[in-house]
This record gives structure tokens, C-alpha cells and sequence, in this order.
């Protein structure tokens, strides 16, 4: 299966879910038109009461649709959008991408990848233990997180559901991401 946007989601307020959308459109070093996140400096609420000034590396996040089906096997059911995101995506393994790594969505529109999102408790005042599903440890201990990545918008253009998503590697070696 070839890597394609499922669903497309923003909201203008700050809130956890975003409603869905036809189309949202990317602008080139702010993020998503309309979206309470888009911005040359950090737009998240916790992030700007440490230092307003600081670059958005969290101008768009991006969420692999297949969560969805693996917390429904533990009971849980989440919809594109719920958690946030703004483009939700099916076909691509997101979490395992490099740092840098160029996403091509549909016509025009290009995201580099800068990170991991960093899922909060807001996940549980979602859905009670919403949160130990997407968030645990491997074996060694580390924090492992799957709640999708951050990236900033290098190329503006509008992104439907449908579209096709081409990843574009950084040259190596690869940095692993972390959260951002």
C-alpha cells in the first residue's frame, strides 16, 4: 500500500481535538492556515510560557491512522483528528523516520520532519488510560512514543485526504527523533 493522507484536521482555538476538514493548506514556515499551532515562534501553550520566542518545530503533526486500529484492540476508539493531529496518514511507518526526512503530500506541499510529539495528559481527560497506550518503555527502559511526529512547512500547498505522500531521506548518517 503506497503512503496517502486519510484525513485532514485544524482548528483556529486551542483545543486537544481538531474538527476535520476538505482541505487544510499549508503556508511555508508557519504551519497550517487557520490553525491556533501555525506561527513563526512556538504556539504551544506550555511551550510558550517557558519562552515565547523560541522557533515552532510543531507547526504540523502528523498521525499514523494504523494507532487507531491498535488501541481499538484494547477497547479504545479514536477518530481522525481527536488527537490533535492535522494530517492523519495511512501506509507510512512516521516513527521511524530521521530527523530532516522531506514529506511530498500531494501536488505541493512539503513538511520536514523535526520530531516526536510529546503526548500529555490531555490523552486521558480524552479517554481514561488512553494515555499507557500510546506512551510505555522498550526494553531497555526508554521512553517510547507514539502519539505521531512534528514537522515544519518548507513548501506551502493545500493537502486533502487522498493524497500521496513521498518521503524524501536526509542524507546520513540519520538522526533517530526524539521529542520535540
Amino acid at each position: 500500500m503506497s503512503a496517502r493522507v486519510t484525513a485532514v484536521s485544524s482548528n483556529g482555538e486551542h483545543s486537544f481535538t481538531k474538527p476535520n476538514r476538505d482541505s487544510v493548506r499549508l503556508l511555508a514556515g508557519l504551519g497550517v492556515e487557520g490553525d491556533a499551532h501555525a506561527g513563526v515562534t512556538v504556539k504551544h501553550r506550555a511551550r510558550v510560557e517557558q519562552d515565547p520566542t523560541r522557533p515552532n518545530r510543531r507547526q504540523v503533526h502528523l498521525l499514523h491512522e494504523e494507532l487507531f486500529d491498535e488501541v481499538g484492540e484494547a477497547g479504545f476508539k479514536v477518530a481522525p483528528g481527536e488527537l490533535g493531529e492535522n494530517i492523519t496518514t495511512r501506509g507510512i511507518d512516521l516513527l521511524a523516520l530521521p530527523v530532516g526526512t522531506l514529506l511530498r503530500i500531494g501536488d505541493r506541499a512539503v513538511v520536514e520532519v523535526t520530531g516526536l510529539r510529546n503526548p500529555c495528559l490531555q490523552i486521558d481527560e480524552f479517554q481514561d488510560g488512553l494515555l499507557k497506550q500510546v506512551v510505555g518503555r522498550d526494553a531497555a527502559g526508554n521512553v517510547v512514543r507514539r502519539t505521531g511526529i512534528m514537522s515544519i512547512v518548507r513548501e506551502s500547498g493545500v493537502v486533502r485526504p487522498g493524497d500521496p505522500i513521498a518521503v524524501e531521506l536526509p542524507p546520513g548518517p540519520h538522526r533517530p527523533l526524539d521529542r520535540v
